[in-house]
């Protein structure tokens, strides 16, 4: 198999000239040199998908935007991370993030501590663009240690990626179409009943909201275990 040879690629993001090497996406780079773009479903040592389109960006001579997350960077390209029509469409998308779920952060276990809800308020939301669904999914509290509750799931995969590409389980796969899409174990079987489970908890302590949360914890365990497990994944992303 032959590797394609890594080249330095010269380009600007919003006007500021910036490198990087070629296989590199805009996100990378952006970071690399302190632009932030705004993301929910990137996780550095994790492979990317672009599912939440939060880090869409505008190149020019590109009609729609582009999630950042997946697109490599290419030589004299011109990236613009924020311009009206980009904070229009980051709004609807995380309008469409509530409005499509059950989201009540206060009754949610994680209230001020979800990136769902961070989100909101950075970047200023201040009502929904559209109607709430107001949808309902059973919720599954048959493991002894965890809760997946579907209502508050916003389809990011990371804990399907971390069970996939660092736990090496493959426990987890989304199931159905459209609004219906849901995490599932196995084939659509109890937490309990999960042959392929390890219950080592990576997935609930990646999870960017209240979708998966382990049973009577204290905030502050919370917050520790989630950096031990984001700390794993991010050092397997520098190697």
């Amino acid at each position: 198999m032959i590797r394609e040879k890594v080249r330095v690629k010269k380009f600007t993001i919003d006007g500021i000239c910036v490198t990087g090497q070629s296989n590199q996406t805009i996100l990378e780079v952006a970071r690399d040199n302190g632009i932030e773009i705004p993301t929910m479903c990137h996780l550095k040592g994790l492979s990317d998908v672009g599912s939440c389109r939060m880090c869409i960006v505008e190149i020019e001579g590109r009609h729609e935007p582009i999630p950042s997350c997946t697109a490599k960077i290419k030589e004299g390209m011109e990236v613009t991370t924020s311009s009206p029509k980009i904070k229009a469409a980051r709004e609807m998308i995380l309008s469409m993030m509530f409005s499509e779920r059950y989201h009540t952060c206060s009754t949610c276990v994680v209230n001020g501590d979800c990136q769902l809800q961070s989100k909101s308020v950075e970047l200023e939301l201040s009502h929904s663009f559209t109607p709430y669904l107001n949808q309902r999914f059973e919720i599954d509290a048959s493991h002894k240690n965890f809760v997946n509750d579907p209502n508050k799931c916003i389809l990011c995969t990371r804990c399907i990626r971390v069970c996939d590409e660092i736990e090496g389980a493959h426990a987890l796969d989304l199931f159905g179409r459209g609004l219906g899409t849901r995490v599932i174990h196995d084939m659509d079987e109890p937490w309990a009943d999960s042959t392929s489970c390890t219950s080592c908890g990576k997935c609930v302590y990646v999870c960017p909201t209240g979708a998966l949360y382990e049973k009577d914890i204290s905030e502050e365990e919370i917050i520790k275990k989630r950096e031990i497990v984001t700390e794993l994944v991010r050092n397997r992303g520098q190697k």
